[in-house]
């Protein structure tokens, strides 16, 4: 989905159902009235929600983003019979983290149970780190 995209979906439809798992941010003072603007223009939509739905775009954007590194393997071939190879760029790796970040999120959807995020993971590290 593009950001034009996604500005349509705000005129026409509700807002897709989210995770439990909840993130906290401030946000810059250019960017807060930015989002304070957008919910005028839309108020259909809550602030969480357009924060959501502008990350799940900006994310699509990323990953498009990162480049294509052509590995040594070749993995098929095209229409043309041209080989094609793997990517040895971080997509796959990328692509790989967020498969198990969302099977553990579901899984934690199933049992209730919270799911622990990498930030707070690091923050305990650096405290033993410290010590």
């Amino acid at each position: 989905m593009t950001f034009k995209e996604l500005l349509e979906s705000w005129r026409e439809r509700a807002a897709a159902p989210r995770a439990a798992q909840t993130y906290a941010v401030r946000l810059a003072g250019d960017d807060a009235a930015r989002l304070a603007a957008l919910a005028d223009m839309f108020p259909g939509r809550t602030a969480e929600q357009l924060i959501s739905e502008l990350l799940g775009v900006a994310l699509n954007e990323v990953a498009a983003a990162m480049p294509y590194v052509a590995g040594k393997r070749v993995i098929s071939t095209d229409e043309q019979g041209d080989p094609l190879y793997e990517d040895v760029g971080p997509t796959p790796r990328f692509m790989e983290l967020a498969r198990a970040h969302r099977r553990q999120l579901a899984a934690a959807a199933r049992t209730g149970a919270p799911r622990r995020t990498r930030t707070a993971r690091s923050k305990s590290t650096r405290a033993r780190g410290r010590r």
